[in-house]
């Protein structure tokens, strides 16, 4: 291994929340998000069971929970959405995402059940995304984990980069493919 632990975690960089947010800089991010699905999809269609056992970096995510990570983390973002919505300012509930990573359904169940819930979550979410204006794409929603307030307009961002960063990861784990 001659790739820093950082470079390996974050193969395609750490999000850039500094990015100027232009209409279309918003509608690429969309369409980055539109298309997830299809990608994840045609990254993991021929891997075997052991296969999706490889971790992208040493001590890091199978493919199979990086796959069923998206889902999780994915619904969360969709009802983070919902919730700034429709009311002021709220309080998103975090999660702990290694802990969620090491429960059966992440370790038990084929990567094809968060497919289908990937489709359907971005389907909707797509469908919202495309409906809002600038008065609904600056509604905000505090984190709590990072004391910080979020407007959907970067959070749009945030999750194109977050598709492209997993789908990294699992190209990453083809290459280098650690043993879970």
């Amino acid at each position: 291994m001659s790739q820093p632990l950082e470079e390996l975690k974050y193969p395609i960089g750490k999000y850039d929340p500094s990015v100027e947010i232009t209409n279309q800089q918003i509608q690429d991010w969309i369409a980055v998000i539109e298309n997830f699905p299809q990608k994840l999809a045609s990254a993991i269609e021929d891997l075997t069971d052991e296969q999706l056992k490889w971790a992208y970096r040493p001590n890091g995510w199978s493919i199979k929970q990086v796959v069923h990570h998206c889902a999780d983390s994915h619904m969360n973002s969709f009802i983070r959405f919902k919730l700034a919505l429709t009311e002021e300012q709220p309080t998103i509930k975090p999660y702990s995402e290694d802990r969620w990573a090491q429960q059966a359904d992440y370790l038990d169940v084929s990567p094809d059940e968060s497919l289908k819930i990937i489709e359907g979550v971005h389907a909707r979410w797509t469908v919202l995304l495309k409906s809002l204006n600038d008065n609904q794409l600056n509604r905000t929603f505090m984190h709590p984990e990072h004391r910080k307030i979020f407007a959907l307009e970067q959070v749009i961002g945030l999750y194109a980069w977050h598709c492209n960063h997993h789908l990294a990861h699992i190209e990453q784990a083809m290459n280098y493919n650690y043993r879970f």
